[in-house]
């Protein structure tokens, strides 16, 4: 289970002294937690990778603000940090894949415009996490016009 790969990988970088690995792993862990109590049941893979996704979406957040603010040393930092997060996500999806499994959604639903969150979110679930949400949305809006 993935959750049981964290925490065998945050022990490795604490026994490693691996602060970077350390910091972003125990974030995880606590988002992970944070979670799990709010769903009230273990968390299945699915989930935890729910979790891990927004965590990178909230680094790649930070890296750009970073940048903007002309602070590279901070911006280096949070790269690394996603790096070890996008590891445990699933291998990204092409953009001609993506584009297959949204034309085939708008097919199955008979989607028109006004259905945007309908096809988002039956996308969302069928690419489980290997596929960014922006991503997705620019290609439903694209093909619902």
């Amino acid at each position: 289970m993935l959750t049981e790969q964290i925490e065998t990988d945050f022990k490795t970088a604490f026994k490693a002294k691996d602060e970077i690995a350390k910091s972003s792993l125990s974030n995880l862990k606590a988002a992970l937690k944070t979670f799990e109590i709010q769903v009230q049941h273990a968390l299945t893979d699915d989930e935890v990778i729910q979790v891990i996704s927004k965590k990178v979406k909230q680094h790649k957040d930070s890296i750009e603000g970073f940048l903007k603010g002309a602070r590279q040393d901070l911006a280096d930092f949070e790269q690394k940090q996603m790096a070890i997060l996008q590891k445990y996500l699933p291998a990204a999806m092409s953009e001609e894949e993506l584009k297959t499994i949204v034309s085939s959604v708008v097919t199955e639903l008979q989607a028109t415009a006004k259905d945007f969150g309908k096809v988002m979110k039956t996308v969302v679930e069928r690419v489980k996490g290997a596929a960014d949400g922006s991503a997705i949305s620019k290609l439903v809006k694209e093909h619902l016009k």
